[in-house]
């Protein structure tokens, strides 16, 4: 098998694009790096496609494997055929290779392998070859054997029968058509075992949809309900064209004494063998397909949360709101440190309003909060409605937002949060990383395990290693994206760096400590246990602000610090200029960019992205993405009637639509249908987690808590 061939047609791009990307990981480089800084070697594929090659080619490095260890096994059997060999190297997937292994693979004890070992296989060839004319019972007495434990003729049919069931069984071309067929005819089926019981998964009480359109989140769904014991679920197949098949296929002439039997057979090998495991399969392939697509859109959102941009230069009050416990606050200032924390009661059962506006009036003044950054948790709601009154109250300029604080608890209760906030308890660790979130949404989350951070679906009922993988890949490829200040970077934040291992990560954060800031990115070298492998993967990700070296403000990487220092020189600057904002106008001065990088002995794209940097250091990508919404006053669910437009934030992109938060403590949902004019395959394709969008209310159910949007109009 042809694996760069293969991946090149997936992929569509170049052989040699395949070739030179395989050679880049094989030698260790990780995803952003060869992203970032070898487009030139790889024709600038981005990190997406980079990732899905990179899975791609593990598992067809597998796949591969696989097929050695099949063949090796059938070898040592001396039961390899050029034929099977030859099926075995040409198949495409792990799947396909198991049914062709099947029949060689070693067996627990089934009722065909007693059968053989009572000698029976002689009359199931008999019978499958449809030699005999002679009534079964008469050619079964000759198998009659005490000795063998075959007491009659009749027990020597049937266990000729299970040996012609399994060797049908085993056949991997019948089982590929029945899984095609299946696959393509079948259908889901899904039904309550207690009708009358009340859930949330009733619309499947009495379901039936065909396999092949079956989308992603009814199969999450359904196997959940089927999980919790709710929902019974099957596949029905289109037995009678697989029965027909199976019999033009086994039996090859019309024998009065064999056929009947044969049919028999076939039947048998169906309902017992063949169809409760290709049952299991096309099962495992949906979800494995639900799951990919519902990783993919866990993955997307994730991304943008992520980027979404910081709010800079604030000093911001966190508020982690609850009832009997109190309010938590915590005070964090423009770099994230936190000055105060206190706890208040302004909701049920103590109800100490006036109290709590004293306090919070007292604290605006002393530290000059400009913003109050609220928990959408339990009693949120509540604390909106107080911290509106408290703002028409004040004469300073202070606005709010509700931020989702999924993971917020999961953090303030994690070890990390115990080592960074060692005098806290968890409400009030919980508070500073509501506070922090706004502050730089970027470097908080990543502290925070990506599957808690609530912007997937049915994200606990898949595979949780897959998952995970996927959510760490994007966790990777957007902190490398932004870059790090090497000198205030938490080790959380650092570890994701590429080429930066948690321990490191943790080494480079003692290194400062012990040391004082990093002057130069040199200095990583010195770090306990980083190596020169390691820094070409960081270094060109790692920013140094005011450094002895004016490029560690950049993200040009140290191996073409020569080149940018030519290029400054040809041009007439200095590199100390970039510490000024940066060098404007240089991509002015440059005529032929072909010409000057074959000079500067570096490739054209690379000069590209020099000069970019050059005309502005480390810019931020996050700075193109929608600023939150901030807000001085409130509105309640009732307050909304359809036909109203509103501004809102894309809070969750699921495969049927978007939660949008439109200031009301409840979600509003954009169905599919009501996102765009235009015909869409999945929301994605309109609107992503961030994004600031105009809706209007279509409907709105106080009672069930459901506000219906629509982007169209």
């Amino acid at each position: 098998m042809d694996i760069i061939k293969i991946l090149q047609e997936e992929l569509s791009i170049s052989r040699n694009q395949v070739e030179e990307t395989i050679r880049l990981i094989d030698e260790g480089n990780t995803i952003p790096f060869i992203a970032r800084y070898r487009k030139e070697v790889t024709g600038s594929l981005n990190d997406e496609v980079l990732r899905n090659l990179d899975e791609r080619l593990r598992y067809l490095r597998n796949l591969e494997e696989r097929k050695e260890q099949v063949l090796s096994s059938i070898r040592e059997q001396e039961k390899l055929t050029p034929d099977l060999e030859k099926k075995i190297l040409e198949a495409q997937t792990l799947v396909a290779v198991e049914d062709l292994y099947r029949p060689y693979k070693l067996k627990r004890r089934t009722r065909a392998t007693i059968a053989k070992e009572k000698g029976l296989e002689p009359l199931a060839d008999l019978i499958i070859l449809q030699m005999t004319n002679t009534p079964l019972l008469e050619s079964a007495s000759d198998y009659v054997s005490e000795e063998k434990g075959v007491a009659t003729a009749q027990e020597a049919i049937d266990g000729a029968k299970d040996i012609l069931a399994e060797r049908i069984s085993d056949q991997a071309e019948y089982r590929t058509y029945i899984r095609n067929a299946t696959m393509n005819q079948g259908s889901l089926l899904s039904s309550a075992k207690d009708e009358e019981a009340e859930s949330v998964y009733e619309m499947y009480y009495n379901y039936e949809e065909p396999l092949k359109k079956a989308a992603g989140h009814r199969i999450l769904a359904i196997n959940r309900g089927e999980k919790e014991k709710i929902l019974t679920v099957k596949v029905a197949a289109p037995e009678e064209v697989i029965l027909r098949f199976l019999e033009k296929q086994v039996i090859i002439r019309d024998n009065p004494v064999t056929s009947p039997i044969l049919k028999e057979v076939i039947k048998d090998s169906y309902d017992r063998l063949i169809a409760p495991a290709i049952e299991r399969e096309v099962r495992n392939e949906l979800t494995e397909t639900a799951e990919n697509g519902a990783i993919r859109v866990f993955g997307k959102n994730l991304e943008q949360l992520l980027m979404q941009p910081p709010i800079v230069g604030r000093v911001v009050l966190g508020w982690d709101p609850a009832f009997r416990t109190g309010c938590k606050l915590a005070v964090v200032d423009e770099t994230g440190k936190v000055l105060d924390t206190v706890v208040i009661y302004p909701t049920a059962p103590q109800n100490k309003v006036e109290e709590a506006k004293t306090v919070l009036k007292k604290l605006i003044k002393k530290y000059g909060i400009s913003l109050i950054s609220v928990g959408n948790g339990t009693a949120s709601r509540e604390s909106e409605a107080i911290i509106v009154e408290l703002l028409k109250e004040i004469p300073e300029p202070v606005q709010y937002i509700i931020v989702n604080e999924a993971g917020a608890s999961v953090y303030s209760a994690s070890k990390l949060a115990t080592e960074e906030f060692p005098n806290f308890d968890v409400g009030q660790r919980s508070a500073a990383s509501i506070a922090r979130r706004l502050q730089d949404p970027l470097a908080e989350l990543v502290k925070i395990d990506p599957k808690s951070i609530g912007v997937g679906q049915y994200q606990h009922d898949m595979n949780q290693k897959h998952l995970s993988e996927a959510l760490q890949g994007v966790v990777e490829d957007s902190v490398n994206k932004v870059g790090v200040d090497l000198n205030t970077a938490s080790a959380s934040l650092l570890e994701y760096i590429s080429g930066i291992s948690k321990p490191i990560a943790k080494n480079i954060v003692v290194y400062r400590e012990e040391n004082g800031a990093f002057e130069s990115r040199s200095q990583l070298l010195k770090v306990a246990k980083l190596g020169p492998k390691a820094f070409e993967q960081c270094a060109g990700f790692m920013r140094i602000q005011g450094g002895k070296n004016p490029l560690d403000l950049t993200s040009v990487h140290p191996e073409s610090y020569d080149a940018a220092k030519k290029l400054l020189k040809k041009l007439g600057y200095e590199a100390k200029e970039l510490m000024n904002g940066g060098i404007y106008g240089i991509s002015k001065k440059i005529h032929n960019y072909k010409e000057l990088a074959e000079e500067l002995e570096i490739g054209e794209i690379t000069l590209r992205d020099i000069v970019k940097e050059l005309e502005k250091p480390a810019r931020d990508p996050r700075d193109e993405m929608p600023k939150p919404i901030l807000r001085t006053d409130v509105m309640e669910m009732k307050d909304l009637q359809p036909g109203m437009v509103l501004k809102g934030t894309v809070r969750n992109v699921i495969d049927f639509g978007a939660f949008v938060d439109i200031g009301v403590h409840q979600d509003g949902l954009v169905h599919i249908s009501q996102i765009s004019d235009k015909f869409i395959k999945h929301p994605l394709e309109a609107v992503s987690v961030g994004d600031i969008v105009e809706v209007k209310v279509i409907s709105v159910d106080v009672p069930k808590k459901r506000i219906a949007l629509t982007m169209k109009f």
